[in-house]
């Protein structure tokens, strides 16, 4: 996976030495900034959304520490890179992914990004988890994938949904519509004990918002915003049988 870093380091030489081994040796990792001391470090941290920071102990107005003090709720993996061993246990006590000793080793240079990329990996397939609808309600609710992060909304709220090939088209009482990049039948699926019924190969409809029933061959409901939805012969039944 793609790691976007920044280098904090106040050598120049330091610096551009270490961008050249990970462009060359470690591909993955995307080096999106350079800062030679604390408040440019800060500066690009706050601005950019990071999975990893090289980070240099001694600074001019301050040290690494001071920077991880500011930054506060870290959400990135650290690699402290240094020439001066005896930082490694504060290191170890600010959550440090890796110590890496100046002169770089290429060998270990790789062994610390491959490490740090696998935790990164980890924590993307735990929120993947996390992100996606669940296999069944809780209390009513399921929760909507965003790009950061999730909306949970109330299965109560939802007054149909509607297939757009492998997207579902959630349909809420409050005029709102969500798109989610899942098939109907995956919402067929976790909505099957939250009274939804599936009248056609394009429509769930929540059976507590219909108004109407018309008859017909397979008929229509009308949902309580006015909404008509056609009823396939096939699914007759199953819809009627809430109403008997």
């Amino acid at each position: 996976m793609k790691l976007t870093a920044i280098i904090v380091e106040d050598e120049e030489t330091s610096r551009d030495i270490l961008k050249n081994y990970l462009k060359k040796y470690c591909p993955n990792v995307s080096v999106i900034g350079e800062a030679s001391n604390v408040e440019e470090a800060l500066v690009l941290i706050r601005n950019n959304d990071l999975d990893l920071v090289f980070l240099d102990v001694e600074m001019p107005y301050g040290n690494a520490f001071d920077l991880l003090d500011k930054v506060g709720d870290i959400n990135f993996e650290t690699i402290f890179v240094t020439a001066y061993n005896h930082y490694a246990i504060e290191a170890l006590n600010a959550h440090a992914s890796y110590y890496l000793m100046k002169p770089i080793s290429i060998d270990a240079l790789i062994k610390a990004v491959d490490y740090v990329t696998e935790i990164k990996t980890k924590e993307n397939a735990l929120q993947d988890q996390v992100l996606v609808p669940k296999t069944h309600t809780v209390n009513g609710k399921i929760t909507i994938p965003q790009l950061d992060g999730f909306e949970v909304i109330n299965t109560a709220d939802i007054l149909f949904c509607k297939a757009d090939d492998n997207y579902t088209e959630i349909h809420l009482n409050t005029n709102k519509k969500k798109i989610v990049s899942k098939t109907l039948k995956y919402f067929e699926d976790i909505l099957v004990d939250s009274s939804f019924a599936r009248v056609h190969k394009s429509y769930l409809v929540n059976v507590n918002e219909v108004v109407k029933y018309v008859k017909g061959k397979g008929g229509s409901v009308v949902l309580s915003n006015g909404k008509e939805i056609m009823v396939s012969a096939s699914r007759k039944s199953d819809l009627l049988s809430y109403f008997q």
